[in-house]
């Protein structure tokens, strides 16, 4: 699924600070007493508990369950571990790197537990599962509300040919936030700023690369960064990224929406939408015009001859694939590790992932959107993806 390889930070740990670790896990049996949850200034219950010490935590389900916790959009049920789908079975130092770079950007609450994390990263997954179970505790993440089925969808980070000067054949420009983007809001539609002479004047001189193709333009707006392949004016190429940076404050609105209403298709995945475009041709415009949000970029330079780290989410750090998602703040904290099951036709997940990213529809409690890394296959993945979801956020003690 993925084109590139799982990416983060990892470090060896030494034999003797493992060893330490895995004999805390196997020679416990005092029961320790759970501290109750911190409040918060907002006056509800925050899941910022203590963990117990090491030395008497047990292997096993720790006794009576902590009460649930509020958060601005969900509540937290504490469910035992055996509630939790594949917990045997994930191959938990796939998500490890990514464990990681939330921990260089810890959240309230981990930053005391981010030292063992990064030890135990050259620990085996049954190690990892060991400490889990002896430093967190499982929530079942609900609404507040009745509401029916958590929803699952994806997202990805284009790979795209540019140009840095304008040719025949790559006319299609990317923008740097314009001077003047701060003192009119909303900016102007994407309409606009293909058609008005104050608009086309404010981008003029903005232009960071130029693509082949405006449906790929409005991809990479969408997915909110990419890689790009770009061809400099001295005829030599190199791969840089082009981040998010703003946008137009406009409403996003979807055209593939757009479209399924105006009964000319059915399959409003990302392959169908090219489909219909592929056979209308004189109505791309038309089509991209029904999106009025526009996203401009800053050009981020990457290392030569490595596969670059994946973009940076809404936390601040990298994204790794098949291990990062993008949740609503409002229910669960960015750096949360999440155990997320997913059944669909287009791909079966029972994993550990990082809340590390967010986005405009990423909206309610049971909502994710899973990064699915860089390339054309993640992004053929990414375009069919939506399914059911459940979510468990793992706390500290």
């Amino acid at each position: 699924m993925n084109t590139f390889p799982f990416l983060g930070l990892r470090r060896t740990a030494s034999s003797g600070l493992i060893a330490a670790i895995v004999g805390s896990l196997v020679a416990c049996s005092v029961t320790p007493v759970l501290d109750e949850p911190e409040p918060t200034r907002s006056s509800t219950t925050s899941p910022a508990a203590k963990a117990p010490n090491a030395q008497n935590a047990p292997m096993l389900e720790p006794g009576p369950l902590p009460p649930v916790i509020t958060q601005a959009k969900s509540r937290w049920v504490p469910v035992p571990w055996s509630d939790l789908p594949g917990l045997e079975t994930d191959d938990l130092k796939e998500a490890w790197p990514a464990w990681l770079q939330s921990c260089t950007r810890p959240a309230a609450g981990w930053a005391a537990l981010c030292p063992e994390i990064r030890q135990l990263a050259s620990a085996t997954a049954s190690v990892q599962r060991q400490w889990m179970r002896q430093k967190l505790q499982a929530y079942r993440v609900e609404s507040p509300t009745p509401a029916g089925n958590g929803l699952l969808t994806a997202y990805y980070e284009p790979v795209l040919n540019a140009q840095r000067q304008a040719r025949q054949g790559f006319n299609v420009p990317l923008y740097a936030p314009p001077a003047q983007l701060q003192t009119r809001k909303p900016w102007y539609t994407r309409q606009e700023m293909e058609t008005l002479p104050a608009a086309r004047a404010a981008l003029r001189g903005k232009e960071l690369v130029y693509l082949a193709d405006p449906v790929d333009a409005m991809v990479l707006h969408i997915q909110g960064s990419g890689l790009i392949n770009v061809t400099e004016r001295d005829g030599s190429q190199r791969m840089v990224r082009l981040a998010f940076a703003g946008t137009n404050d406009q409403p996003y609105k979807s055209i593939g929406r757009w479209l399924l209403d105006q009964n000319l298709i059915r399959d409003a995945s990302w392959p169908g939408i090219k489909a219909w475009i592929d056979r209308n041709p004189s109505r791309v415009n038309e089509l991209l015009w029904q999106n009025p949000r526009v996203v401009f970029f800053k050009e981020e330079a990457l290392p030569a001859g490595v596969v670059p780290p994946g973009p940076k989410g809404a936390q601040g750090v990298p994204l790794t694939a098949g291990r990062s998602i993008a949740v609503d703040r409002g229910s669960i904290p960015y750096g949360t590790p999440v155990w997320l099951k997913s059944n669909g036709p287009q791909t079966n997940l029972d994993r550990l992932v990082l809340a590390q990213d967010t986005g405009t529809a990423i909206v309610g409690a049971v909502r994710a959107d899973y990064y699915a890394g860089s390339g054309p296959e993640a992004g053929e993945l990414a375009g069919r993806v939506k399914q059911p979801l459940q979510l468990w956020a793992l706390w500290p003690r």
